[in-house]
């Protein structure tokens, strides 16, 4: 049952996900319930299908539902191609974000800021229009105004292109932010930076799924809910104070947890 305040529907409902790569079955009965307003971190170990699951939501091809449900906005999501998924305000940020030669980062952002009014009706943004929003979003996220001039990612170090992602959240304005190891590569001064981009970002009308493997992020971006991934499902749920269990014990009792039915 939904909390006082809450909408009774869920903006992401997942029942019986399973998901493979080829012959190999990664994701073998995921079930997820992700409201507006809230944040969800989901952790595990290499390999227990974090990444698969932020893939098979955004419908990457190299993978292959095999069999379950998922709604997102109460609409079949996995009939739905990538490209309409992303107009419908999801979102992912890689763990390795990738380069675009030739295409400006300004370019890419007004092309998808566009295709997300002209899917909701609305006309595309004036040029000014959007030079005054995209100066505004820089600030907020404290990046390079030179970065974005630059064609995406090429020859950014590892922690402009995460800020670069946080731009393009701070400009797309997503609905679902899958962020897919945001933490991954970054130093101390970068993790802080990108974790207040992502801290602004959040609000009553969105929702974010947090992929990390481990907890430090999640010293600067409090989940409302925290899920353990181990060998495609979902074993553990829990508030923060599970993520710090699992950053003094590790991995290994939640194996031996479910090894032991517990």
């Amino acid at each position: 049952m939904a909390a006082a305040g809450k909408s009774s529907t869920p903006l992401l409902s997942i029942k019986g996900l399973t998901a493979s790569a080829g012959d190999l079955e990664i994701l073998k009965g995921i079930d997820l319930e992700v409201f507006v307003g809230e944040v969800h971190a989901i952790m595990g170990p290499n390999g227990s299908g974090k990444s698969t699951l932020a893939n098979v939501l955004v419908g990457r091809p190299d993978y292959t539902v095999t069999g379950g449900q998922v709604l997102y906005e109460g609409q079949d999501l996995l009939k739905l191609e990538p490209e309409i998924r992303a107009r419908m305000g999801l979102f992912l940020a890689f763990q390795y974000p990738l380069e675009l030669p030739g295409v400006r980062a300004w370019q890419f952002l007004k092309a998808g800021v566009d295709a997300r009014r002209l899917h909701h009706g609305e006309e595309e943004m004036s040029a000014r229009e959007f030079d005054q929003m995209l100066k505004a979003k820089i600030e907020e996220v404290q990046i390079d105004p030179d970065l974005i001039k630059r064609a995406v990612n090429e020859g950014f170090s590892g922690g402009e292109k995460k800020r670069n992602e946080i731009l393009q959240m701070a400009v797309l304005k997503p609905k679902l932010a899958l962020l897919d190891e945001t933490d991954s590569g970054l130093d101390i001064d970068a993790l802080r930076i990108v974790s207040e981009g992502i801290n602004r970002l959040r609000s009553p009308e969105n929702a974010i799924i947090l992929v990390t493997h481990y907890q430090r992020i999640l010293n600067y971006i409090t989940p409302d809910y925290v899920h353990v991934l181990f060998d495609g499902r979902i074993v553990r749920s829990g508030g923060p104070e599970l993520a710090h269990e699992l950053e003094e014990k590790g991995y290994e009792w939640i194996k031996d947890a479910v090894d032991a039915g517990v």
